[in-house]
């Protein structure tokens, strides 16, 4: 029996020696940290440029003068706003020479019409020839096509002055107004310069730095307007321009922007293996930084870069080295 009791007294302090063992182990391992080298990808900062994706050119249809010119630089439109007004005066005279002529030629068909009906009754009855009935239906005939033929002109001008209008070929916002009110323009003449609606930052790269980016790659953006954001390289020109290489990055809400704005944009410069380890590894004394080794001791290192997951160690550690906490040292 005292045995059995013996047991039972026992059993609860192996279980918390179980305990603290355990506990000691995880400690431990959060106090150690195993050095081993990874890859860091270098980051070069450069300019790009925001510019538009596409540039729509809203241009005049017919000729005339500028009126009700309803944009500036900067205005926002949508597709199919008008923009001005281009009016040509010989237009109207020239409706209004047709609906003359056409009260002219409605005239003559309703005299023809009559003629014709009044010719009918008389050949039912047998005092007019025939020749007579065809002559007075070729007459409302011919009255009939001048009119369909005056009609037609007319829509044929109307549609011109209706061209007069210059309408918003996309949507976007007015780079450039070429013309002001009361210009004299010819068919085809430029009347503003519209950035579409999807932006980008165009960057241009020195010639070293094309082996190093690629489609799809991720590139961080700074800048006043542009802040804390990333974007993907969009596309990457296979043409050099004077020694540099053209990309474009595509970056979601690009909202508060000047075109031609210029923004820090940081790349891929290339990648290479080093040492990462974690602030708290570190320790910092009279502006020597070290580390502690587990089964050596404190050991100077010269840092370089600070990383995301630490500090870059250009020396004093080698891989399979085994850190340890200041605290757990102690």
């Amino acid at each position: 029996m005292k045995s059995v009791h013996l047991v039972r007294a026992v059993l609860p302090l192996l279980f918390g020696m179980a305990t603290l063992l355990q506990a000691g182990v995880a400690g431990a391992a959060d106090n150690e940290f195993t050095v081993r080298k990874s890859v860091v990808v270098d980051r070069k900062a450069v300019f790009a440029t925001v510019e538009s994706v596409d540039t729509a050119a809203a241009r005049t249809r017919i000729g005339g003068t500028i009126s009700g010119l309803q944009v500036d630089e900067g205005s926002r439109v949508k597709k199919g706003q008008r923009l001005a007004r281009v009016d040509d005066p010989k237009l109207r005279l020239g409706m209004r020479a047709l609906d003359a002529r056409i009260k002219s030629v409605v005239a003559q068909k309703d005299l023809a019409k009559t003629a014709f009906d009044r010719i009918a009754r008389l050949r039912k009855s047998g005092t007019v020839s025939q020749v007579r009935l065809d002559e007075a239906q070729t007459n409302l005939d011919v009255a009939e096509q001048q009119l369909a033929a005056m009609k037609a002109e007319k829509a044929v001008i109307s549609q011109r002055r209706s061209e007069g209008a210059v309408l918003a070929p996309a949507d976007g916002r007015v780079l450039k107004v070429h013309v002001t009110e009361g210009t004299n323009v010819q068919p085809g003449e430029l009347v503003a310069t519209i950035a579409a609606d999807a932006f980008i930052l165009r960057m241009h790269l020195p010639e070293r730095h094309a082996r190093f980016i690629r489609r799809g790659e991720a590139v961080s953006i700074g800048g006043q307007s542009l802040k804390a954001r990333s974007g993907n390289i969009r596309q990457v020109y296979p043409e050099l321009k004077q020694g540099r290489v053209v990309a474009d990055v595509e970056v979601d809400g690009l909202g508060d922007y000047f075109v031609g704005e210029r923004v820090p944009v940081y790349v891929s410069a290339g990648s290479r293996e080093t040492f990462v380890v974690p602030e708290d590894f570190l320790m910092e004394r009279f502006g020597v930084t070290y580390a502690r080794i587990k089964g050596v001791g404190e050991s100077v290192v010269q840092t370089g870069l600070t990383l995301e997951a630490g500090t870059e160690i250009l020396s004093g550690l080698r891989d399979g080295d085994v850190l340890q906490t200041p605290e757990a040292a102690k």
